[in-house]
């Protein structure tokens, strides 16, 4: 559960970011909708992605990884779906919030401790 509230903080923090340099993506006038839409691509990313990976390995592996990204961009899409004022304009919009969201996702967890590393200071501190 705590893995999933900070997941949750890095896409408040990245969806901001990707909103702020992009015009194409607005969460409107009002913060708790970049909240909800946070926690929605949390969920989305949690759930709807490992499927769609899983069953696009094929895709995957013949575009060289490129079909994994565009899986990043149709989560924005479904997320932009969901949520009512959550809106990104075009594709290109989308493509450019995925590569926004994936490098300020990827520097917040440089920062951030890892699960293994966690656990194995608990087994050296017992």
């Amino acid at each position: 559960m705590q893995k999933l509230l900070v997941r949750w903080v890095c896409n408040v923090i990245a969806l901001f970011v990707a909103a702020w340099i992009l015009s194409g993506i607005s969460y409107g006038d009002q913060w708790w909708t970049l909240f909800i839409a946070a926690a929605v691509f949390t969920i989305v990313n949690a759930w709807v992605k490992p499927i769609l990976a899983v069953l696009s390995i094929p895709f995957i592996v013949v575009t060289l990884g490129l079909f994994y990204f565009l899986i990043n961009v149709l989560m924005l899409y479904l997320t932009d779906w969901i949520v009512p004022d959550f809106e990104i304009k075009t594709f290109w919009w989308a493509v450019l919030a995925a590569i926004i969201v994936s490098i300020i996702n990827g520097l917040l967890n440089m920062f951030l401790p890892d699960d293994d590393d966690r656990r194995a200071d608990t087994r050296r501190s017992t």
